[in-house]
């Protein structure tokens, strides 16, 4: 039973990309919901008031896919230490990949996984759902129970890797065609990519680092998006990382074909330029674009080509990362640092509106999933974060929460904190 006092947000700024409304209000959140928004709301005796001024209401940020590190790799992440790194960053609700040891292929680890996660979240902190293995083991050759684990809570289906068997990506296809639950491919032609780890370019010769041609995810998306105009199953297109691809993409939306697409957010911030400093914090899966790359993922997500901007959190070891930028595994945390950076970057600096950002990383991931988004009003479920995009603090062991510290932005001072959630859905 929900016994907490009745909190009143005082002229808080109220950012609403489901109605389209950017304003200032008060808000009051009781027992569980949104109770009243007003401009100026009169508080009983046993409410607990916020002077909100200058701090931003917002729905709860929802994240396509990140990587837990339990079971299998406790010791880059477990469970609890991804729901709090996510709660710190705003994360509501946080889809985990399968590529998890053992992997999520069965619905006895699904549940399991689920079960143990439920017991951790409550009403203040993110909560974790999970996506099933479309192969099993997510090694792309023999398809999982797809029925079996449908009925186990997943969120969807995805290995998280390329499903480069074309013959099995159809009958998978057409086996799903009629499944509600979403289906997320990630585009790859490993054989294109080779031992690449930074895009094919002037980068790539200067830094003397192996290459990776776009047209590695380029003819991946181009063979998808065959399929799904001949078999009609939606798609999401994760991982979207090239100019190329945002126009495919594009030109399939245009003629009704049912896909979405994400982009990583490190895409949008970073290029091949800034691995001149062979960062292994840089060293990502897809790598980073060129500059070309970036300005039309920028772009793309502002037009609603790219739907959604997932975090693709990866924790790793220290002693992992810690070698040359070629040898280190890819990937970067980024649950508690995407808003305070992306806010930073795109919206001061007017590239975005804030309701543009605050769309790509909360409602439309949301409808990715298939699932209704609602809006901040009276009556509905508060599933908010308080955001305060002037609070700065510094990125080290006395305030991260995850296990693991690979990010560029180590030990260095960054401003915007999610100072509070609530998350009753």
């Amino acid at each position: 039973m929900l016994t907490a006092s009745p909190i009143l947000l005082r002229q808080v700024r109220v950012l609403n990309p489901l109605t389209r409304e950017d304003h200032i209000a008060d808000i009051l959140i009781s027992e569980g919901q949104i109770s009243a928004i007003s401009t100026s709301l009169l508080p009983s005796p046993d409410t607990e008031i916020i002077e909100a001024q200058g701090l931003i209401l917002a729905p709860g940020l929802v994240d396509l896919y990140s990587r837990s590190g339990e079971p299998g790799h406790e010791e880059r992440e477990t469970l609890k230490t991804l729901i709090d790194s996510a709660t710190a960053g705003g994360f509501t609700r946080v889809s985990i990949l399968p590529n998890t040891l053992p992997s999520l292929d069965t619905p006895e680890v699904v549940q399991s996984l689920y079960q143990k996660s439920q017991a951790i979240t409550h009403s203040s902190s993110s909560r974790l759902s999970f996506w099933g293995n479309l192969t099993l083991g997510g090694k792309g050759e023999q398809m999982t129970e797809l029925d079996d684990l449908a009925n186990a809570d997943i969120v969807g289906f995805t290995d998280g890797k390329p499903v480069e068997n074309l013959v099995l990506l159809r009958r998978l296809l057409e086996y799903l065609q009629h499944d509600d639950l979403p289906v997320a491919l990630y585009p790859l032609n490993t054989l294109l990519k080779g031992n690449g780890v930074i895009r094919e370019g002037t980068e790539s010769i200067l830094y003397g680092l192996p290459g990776n041609p776009d047209l590695s995810e380029t003819t991946a998306i181009a063979a998808i998006l065959e399929m799904i105009a001949s078999i009609k199953t939606p798609v999401h297109l994760m991982r979207v990382s090239t100019r190329r691809g945002v126009e495919l993409i594009g030109e399939a939306k245009e003629k009704g074909l049912p896909v979405t697409a994400s982009t990583s957010w490190m895409h949008l911030v970073f290029n091949t330029e800034d691995i001149k400093t062979y960062d292994p914090n840089l060293h990502l899966d897809p790598p980073l674009g060129n500059e070309s790359d970036r300005i039309a993922l920028v772009e793309g997500v502002k037009s609603g080509i790219i739907d959604a901007i997932a975090i693709d959190h990866s924790p790793y070891t220290y002693e992992e990362k810690t070698v040359a930028f070629a040898e280190a595994p890819p990937g970067a945390i980024g649950l508690e640092l995407a808003l305070a950076i992306l806010w930073e970057k795109f919206v001061k600096t007017g590239q975005w509106t804030a309701l543009e950002l605050i769309q790509a990383l909360s409602i439309n991931p949301l409808r990715c999933l298939g699932k209704q988004p609602t809006p901040i009003q009276p009556q509905q479920s508060a599933e908010v974060i308080l955001f305060d995009p002037e609070k700065l603090w510094t990125v080290d062991l006395n305030h991260i929460k995850s296990r693991s510290n690979n990010t560029p932005w180590w030990g260095k001072e960054i401003k915007g904190q999610v100072i509070r959630i609530w998350n009753y859905h």
